[in-house]
């Protein structure tokens, strides 16, 4: 018992875990990647989860896939917590995760008025609605090579 105490306050071994837990909606990226992941508390141990927007439909799934990984890594008594505060903002998207997010086609956020196409990279783009494949995203146009593509919103 005092092995499994020692293991859950190893907060590396922890991210390690948490940073193989995909994303639902955009399975190229990890919760790490998203920026979701606050940290780990300690007393009694915890993760420190935001979603994204506090209506998003996949918080569930998401807390639900970290208590799956956290148990098969042997962390069954760590909790899982959801902090509203402050607001997730897409500025805590790692590197990693904005890369990931054009390799899997998708625009990046950028505070720009215009958007790089994922496809072909040509800036000359449209914005065809506000409203992508999930609520995160906005559905964009190339005029260069004409493929349709998700851009994530910034908030």
């Amino acid at each position: 018992m005092a092995e499994l105490a020692e293991k859950a306050l190893d907060k590396a071994a922890i991210m390690a875990v948490l940073d193989r837990v995909p994303d639902p909606e955009i399975p190229a990226l990890t919760i790490t990647d998203l920026g979701i992941v606050r940290g780990i508390a300690e007393n009694p141990p915890r993760v420190l989860v935001t979603p994204t927007y506090t209506g998003c439909p996949a918080t569930v799934a998401i807390e639900q896939m970290i208590r799956v990984a956290l148990d098969k890594a042997g962390f069954s008594d760590v909790h899982i917590e959801r902090v509203l505060f402050p607001a997730w903002t897409t500025d805590w998207i790692s590197d990693r995760g904005m890369q990931r997010l054009k390799a899997f086609g998708i625009a990046p956020p950028n505070p720009s008025a215009t958007a790089e196409c994922p496809q072909c990279g040509s800036p000359d783009t449209e914005e065809v609605s506000r409203f992508g494949s999930t609520p995160c995203k906005a559905q964009w146009r190339c005029k260069t090579c004409l493929e349709p593509f998700d851009r994530f919103k910034c908030h």
